[in-house]
């Protein structure tokens, strides 16, 4: 199974101008592949994007709480969500 879901956030505080690009990461503790990767906000069933990745010109409505799922052929494991405000 998956498990340890972990996000990293460029820049590092999450917080980030408008207009300004925003660099997520996501990682993963254990778990074997093939790997797939979505990501979500404001716990949208919406996927923003897949790959292990997003990269985002943030907006005046990004700000919110950002989540990665990740998911083998025998579970599905998310992140913690993590804060993003636009400034």
């Amino acid at each position: 199974p998956l498990s340890g879901v972990s996000l990293s956030v460029q820049p590092t505080n999450g917080q980030v101008a408008l207009g300004d690009l925003l660099l997520l990461s996501c990682a993963l503790a254990t778990g074997t592949g093939p790997l797939s990767f979505s990501w979500h906000r404001g716990g949208s069933a919406t996927p923003l994007g897949t790959g292990p990745r997003l990269e985002l010109h943030v907006g005046d409505k990004d700000s919110g709480h950002y989540q990665c799922r990740a998911t083998n052929r025998d579970s599905t494991a998310e992140s913690p969500p993590l804060h993003v405000t636009v400034l």
